[in-house]
């Protein structure tokens, strides 16, 4: 039991983990000799991402924090800390490290493939549960679609991942290729909360603390899902599962309502939206509920207002610090809706986490028809 949920039936899908990186050492072993002699040379010893204080009770569940303050960089500390309480069946790993931040497309292409086989190599192999997202070098659009290409073959990668305040909106026409690439090997495109800084925070300005950095992630995931939907790219790929991590969850509806409103007024814009936004968004659209950012009494209202039960991903978050002790859901989420929520939703986003149908027992293959 946790959070006086049962959530061990059905085994669960943790949609959002974060192993932490040691330092820039723990990457060199997967860098070609040029690049290790760069980190050394230059002195760089992390690529931390983080603004605000290390040992700052929202970045890092107390409980959950190693010897030095920071998050457990542990295939054994995910299991035991994690993995096993939940039950959880698969996780999805989700690097956060500064390699979207570097400037340098040489560099950055370097570090975010050397970060990807450090994940594969240091966490997949460890434990067959784990899955995780492919980082995209975002600085390169030939390079990320290099990257998904690359890394594809290995059906542990089930995701893609960026940030959702980046140095352009997603949805712009320069990004699409990498979308191509997505739908080609059935990749949903993750946009986790977090800044490439290449612009404030705000649309009014860069920010002083980490309260106004951490609420202005909305905004930023707001702007991103218009950008995706008014340039045309969920229309264009029909197939792409976007996926909103850490995002929240109670802003959507109100959005939802304000943009397909006013595209009813202006959308001879952009007539490739040749249907109502929030149905292109139910379709396509998924958030983890980590953090959900509503009190026990609003959730059933928000969860009418989203007109969906498809929508939403479990999540722990692990080992950020988004709920209290083991409330792994939110309170006030209905007990009929958990199968879907805790399993059932990322079966269906991530085609990945089920074999290919060649690999299926024969009684689990859909018939053929004539």
């Amino acid at each position: 039991m946790f959070g006086g949920v049962r959530i061990l039936e059905g085994r669960p899908v943790d949609c959002d983990l974060h192993p932490m990186v040691p330092g820039m050492q723990a990457l060199v072993p997967y860098m070609d000799a040029f690049w290790a002699d760069q980190v050394t040379e230059r002195g760089i010893t992390t690529l931390d991402s983080q603004s605000w204080p290390v040992n700052s009770p929202k970045t890092i569940r107390a409980d959950w924090r190693g010897a030095n303050g920071r998050g457990a960089d542990s295939v054994e500390a995910l299991r035991t800390q994690a993995l096993d309480p939940f039950g959880s069946e698969f996780g999805i790993l989700n690097p956060l490290y500064g390699v979207q931040l570097v400037l340098s497309q040489d560099m950055a292409v370097a570090f975010t493939r050397a970060l990807n086989d450090w994940t594969r190599a240091e966490w997949l192999d460890r434990d067959d549960r784990l899955r995780a997202s492919i980082v995209l070098p975002m600085q390169s659009v030939a390079a990320a679609v290099e990257e998904i290409e690359r890394l594809a073959p290995d059906r542990r990668f089930v995701q893609v991942l960026a940030l959702a305040l980046g140095e352009n909106p997603l949805g712009k026409r320069q990004y699409w290729p990498i979308w191509e690439a997505c739908v080609r090997h059935g990749l949903p495109l993750g946009i986790h909360a977090g800044s490439a800084y290449r612009h404030p925070q705000t649309s009014v300005g860069w920010t002083s603390w980490y309260l106004e950095e951490y609420a202005a992630n909305q905004q930023g995931f707001q702007s991103t899902l218009a950008s995706l939907m008014t340039e045309g790219a969920l229309v264009k790929f029909p197939a792409l599962k976007v996926v909103l991590l850490e995002s929240g969850v109670t802003w959507l509806p109100a959005f939802l309502w304000r943009l397909q409103k006013t595209w009813k007024g202006v959308r001879f814009e952009i007539p490739w939206v040749d249907r109502l936004p929030a149905e292109i968004i139910r379709d396509q659209v998924r958030l983890t509920v980590q953090p959900f950012d509503a009190p026990a009494d609003a959730v059933p209202r928000v969860l009418d207002h989203l007109r969906s039960d498809r929508m939403l991903l479990w999540a722990s978050d692990w080992p950020h610090w988004q709920f209290d002790g083991d409330a792994a859901i939110p309170a006030g989420f209905p007990e009929a809706l958990l199968p879907k929520l805790l399993r059932d939703n990322a079966l269906e986003t991530y085609a990945r986490l089920s074999p290919p149908i060649a690999d299926r027992p024969i009684a689990d293959r859909p018939e053929r028809v004539a």
